[in-house]
């Protein structure tokens, strides 16, 4: 950090309204109950003094750096916060220089902030675990992405996943308040005016998320006067959606968007993806919806539709918004106008069900593993014809354990490919009872 860096850093007239404000205490931060109540794991240690690294896996403007940011405060730690994105291991070894020196020397552990931890890569994550483990650091990594997907298995065994949900708007409305009457605006916009209809319209806007609250509100005093309604509008670039991400809105709007594609409604489906993605709904949040969509409304039918989910959600994760809007936009119509059938979801309940109603049933001897010579002795294996040399490359032998064989569970529908499913199974099935 050069002289004129740090001059910026200290001065907050010179620093974002959202980073100029951020709380230095639990008292001061908004929302997160569930993890920062006064009985859960969290709160006991940071009262305790006994940290542990932790995942903060949440929305963009939750509070995952503010959070991290009080508890090092609070438990009087060193906090060096590090970019993913741009950074690597040459930084993290100097960063844990530091740490020990700064351990060694003054006996202060060091708290490591690490924000976009799912952008590092395997080797990266690696170089972590050594100083996590000595003590050196604790590890406190912020994402948006599923930490079971994109953070190492042994950081994650390490580390406690702390689930952060988008902020409610009576607290991005309380934060809001905290801020106008805070003596860093009272500093800069003297004599701004902000009409508590107006506050309350930023915080409906927001979708849960503070900074981008914080944001709006920074943009909206410096327009200088009276801020009212149609300030926030104007703002915030769009009119304010009845979209909340923690209530009902939001699953009347994704609930909208599934039964129209399932309806075979492209029209519809085109509609309301719009609509989620004005709103400020995550695009990986829908695409997973509709990856399990292309399996469970879809699937035989046209098994072309997973193939094409997983290809969007690859795009998407390539070119981000906003031209990641095509690929999403082409699967939504896509899956809405294939042919439909829940034969995948209603082989899985028949399936659950015969191993919930019979139990542990043997595997019958023909088609085991007769893997040594006992098991061939006693019969394992034998009696076994091997389908590829059959006329058909089918062998006509039954695959179910005893008193399940008449059972069908997979049973395909007259749509799409599972017709051509459905005819070569009756034939199949016919030419067995014909033995």
């Amino acid at each position: 950090m050069d002289l004129f860096e740090h001059a910026d850093s200290s001065d907050p007239n010179r620093r974002p309204l959202a980073d100029a404000v951020r709380p230095s205490d639990l008292e001061g931060y908004f929302g997160q109950k569930h993890v920062i109540g006064e009985t859960t794991f969290l709160k006991r240690a940071i009262e305790s003094d006994r940290l542990g690294s932790m995942i903060f896996w949440g929305p963009p403007g939750s509070g995952k750096t503010t959070l991290a940011r009080v508890i090092a405060q609070t438990t009087e730690r060193w906090f060096e916060p590090f970019s993913a994105v741009l950074g690597g291991v040459k930084e993290i070894r100097a960063i844990v220089q530091a740490a020990k020196e700064r351990r060694r020397l003054h006996g202060r552990q060091t708290v490591l902030f690490i924000d976009e931890i799912h952008r590092f890569n395997k080797a990266q994550q690696d170089a972590l675990l050594p100083h996590i483990e000595d003590g050196t650091l604790i590890l406190i990594g912020a994402t948006t992405e599923n930490p079971s997907f994109e953070v190492n298995s042994a950081i994650l065994s390490r580390a406690r996943v702390v689930v952060l949900k988008a902020l409610e708007s009576p607290d991005v409305e309380a934060l809001l308040r905290r801020a106008y009457e805070h003596p860093v605006r009272t500093a800069r916009w003297p004599d701004a005016r902000v009409e508590d209809e107006a506050i309350t319209a930023i915080a409906d806007a927001a979708d849960g998320d503070a900074r981008r609250a914080l944001n709006a509100l920074e943009t909206a005093l410096n327009y200088g006067g009276s801020v009212g309604r149609d300030t926030v509008v104007e703002v915030m670039g769009r009119k304010v959606l009845n979209y909340d991400k923690a209530g009902d809105g939001h699953y009347y709007v994704i609930s909208a968007f599934i039964k129209s594609m399932r309806a075979t409604d492209p029209d519809a489906a085109a509609y309301w993806l719009e609509r989620l993605i004005q709103a400020g709904e995550d695009p990986l949040f829908v695409l997973r919806r509709m990856v399990i969509f292309a399996s469970e409304d879809i699937g035989h039918a046209d098994p072309q539709a997973l193939h094409l989910a997983m290809a969007a959600t690859d795009a998407f994760r390539l070119i981000g918004m906003p031209e990641g809007m095509y690929p999403l936009m082409q699967l939504a119509t896509y899956l809405a106008t294939a042919p439909k059938s829940d034969t995948v979801k209603r082989t899985i309940q028949t399936a659950r069900q015969a191993v919930e109603q019979h139990g542990n049933l043997p595997v019958p001897k023909h088609i085991r593993n007769a893997h040594t010579k006992l098991m061939k002795s006693l019969g394992d294996g034998a009696g076994y014809r091997y389908p590829h040399t059959a006329p058909g490359h089918f062998n006509g032998q039954r695959g179910m354990p005893e008193g399940l064989e008449g059972l069908t569970l997979f049973q395909p529908c007259d749509q799409g490919m599972e017709i051509q499913f459905k005819q070569r199974l009756e034939a199949l099935r016919g030419a067995r009872s014909d033995e």
